[in-house]
């Protein structure tokens, strides 16, 4: 699939349902202070906005390969996503209470195209289960 900075903005904005959505704080790369965004999570992609009714995301982060993870920071509520390898940036987020940090954590969690594999796995097992119990 080929994509483009036009395509992605329409996909972060069009009317198709997201996964979660809602105002987190992001902690710059070069400059550390943490700025308000406005988050869309779509499938595998989580799309941020300099505010709620913007037309286009400043930023996509494409989940696939990453970890979530609780971290420590000076904001409360704070969570990384971190990728593998040693050139990879790993991305600092704050919620704005305990229950919005563990909505964004399990969200994020679920996001990737290996977990929706893994949970189709372990259906499909269940499934061979139930028909070996029933025959």
């Amino acid at each position: 699939m080929k994509l483009n900075e036009r395509s992605l903005a329409f996909y972060a904005t069009c009317d198709s349902p997201a996964d979660n959505a809602g105002f987190l704080y992001k902690r710059g790369e070069r400059h550390t202070a943490y700025h308000r965004r406005w988050f869309v999570l779509k499938g595998n992609m989580l799309f941020y906005f300099e505010e709620r009714d913007s037309r286009e995301p400043v930023g996509v982060i494409v989940l696939e390969g990453c970890n979530v993870e609780l971290c420590d920071s000076a904001e409360g509520f704070a969570f990384a996503i971190r990728f593998g390898g040693s050139k990879s940036r790993t991305y600092v987020l704050a919620a704005e209470s305990q229950e919005a940090m563990e909505s964004w954590v399990k969200s994020l969690s679920r996001a990737s195209f290996d977990y929706m594999r893994l949970v189709v796995r372990e259906l499909e097992k269940q499934l061979q289960e139930m028909r070996r119990g029933l025959a």
